[in-house]
């Protein structure tokens, strides 16, 4: 288990977070500048905070209540640096045995060989950084962390030196490598994919603060308040107005529409009517009713609406369309209201490129209201 609470203040930037978590990995997720690489870098006794604690595992690497603050050798935790930050005077294999000096030379070349041959670079040992590729790269940054039994794993923004494709395909194996390690690991990065596809929780940070810590699925689904929608890029941040709520439902006035949500937080706390509401719709959840198939069908239609497609961008396997509604008003979003993705496929099947007024549906159970 990793506990974190950390105060650190300078004169234009001040973090103060506090965050849990178990085994698996953490993702410090957030914009450039919210002090994710600072809180790194306080983990590993590179930076020392001004107050808190840190616990790994039940040992204490800091506490300024009582004056404990390890040294960055004696925490056992392995750092994998932005862009690598490989020797490229020394080999591979020196490269992975770096933090194994002082220890009885046969331990340290049996070490080494287990790390190298875990990773996929046995025979790769003789090799200078800048005989490897990418991934290769990545790898032997990795097994110097890891071939220390670090207590705790550090990666900041592990993929950012890669180019797009290879940092897909990169991020995978990567998410494969901690798992089968089963060290406890903590992840910077401010790509939200990345940070799904690789840690188990998400710690969202803005501005030096946490705004939300939880697993990933409750992350994507379940977002604490619209700071945090809009820091994961959530489409169709919407506002309206509350008509009615009750524990099952929640009808929001929007639009010109009345909109019924059904899987809304408010259990615990119903806004009363009129009052101003928060709520997001995922682009691939808003369906084109087929022309073909007569009137909507109020069984599989719900939060029926008209609108016209005013812009559209073809992503290669789907079609991201921006759609104004029929309503007069000011849109919600700049010059539309809602943004709608469709299968490549379906754009062709419906001829989207002519026809460019349809019916919109959504789902109740596709409208997730934020919590104020």
């Amino acid at each position: 288990m990793v506990s974190v609470e950390i105060v650190k203040r300078y004169p234009a930037f001040a973090l103060d977070v506090r965050w849990e978590a178990q085994d698996g990995v953490v993702g410090l997720f957030g914009p450039s500048g919210a002090g994710k690489t600072l809180t790194l870098q306080c983990l590993a006794g590179l930076v020392t905070p001004d107050a808190g604690r840190i616990v790994v595992d039940g040992r204490v690497f800091f506490d300024a209540a009582t004056g404990v603050s390890l040294p960055p050798q004696a925490r056992r935790v392995g750092y994998v640096f932005q862009g690598y930050a490989l020797f490229p005077h020394l080999s591979v294999a020196e490269n992975v045995a770096f933090g194994l000096h002082g220890r009885p030379r046969a331990e340290r070349a049996r070490r080494t060989a287990e790390v190298l041959g875990r990773l996929g670079l046995a025979g790769l040992e003789r090799r200078r950084p800048h005989e490897l590729s990418g991934g290769q790269r990545q790898r032997v940054a990795l097994g110097r962390a890891l071939a220390i039994d670090p207590a705790l794993l550090l990666l900041d923004e592990p993929l950012s030196a890669l180019d797009a494709p290879l940092r897909r395909a990169l991020r995978d194996e990567l998410r494969e490598v901690l798992a089968a390690c089963g060290t406890a690991a903590v992840v910077v990065t401010h790509d939200f994919t990345e940070a799904y596809r690789l840690a188990d929780r998400i710690v969202v940070c803005e501005a030096g603060r946490v705004i939300q810590s939880a697993p990933r699925a409750e992350l994507l689904w379940r977002p604490a308040s619209e700071a945090v929608a809009r820091i994961m890029g959530v489409a169709n941040v919407l506002h309206g107005s509350v008509v009615k709520a009750t524990p099952e439902r929640i009808q929001i006035r929007w639009r010109g529409q009345t909109l019924e949500a059904v899987n809304s937080p408010t259990r615990s706390y119903l806004p009363p009517p009129e009052s101003p509401i928060a709520f997001f719709i995922r682009p691939e959840y808003v369906r084109l009713v087929r022309k073909d198939r007569g009137a909507p069908d109020p069984a599989h239609h719900m939060n029926v609406m008209r609108g016209r497609i005013v812009r559209e961008a073809d992503f290669g396997t789907v079609w991201s369309l921006r759609v104004r509604l029929d309503e007069a008003g000011p849109p919600a979003q700049g010059d539309f209201d809602l943004q709608v993705e469709v299968p490549h496929l379906v754009y062709e099947i419906l001829e989207l490129e002519r026809d460019r007024h349809w019916e919109l549906s959504i789902h109740r159970g596709s409208i997730h209201v934020l919590p104020s």
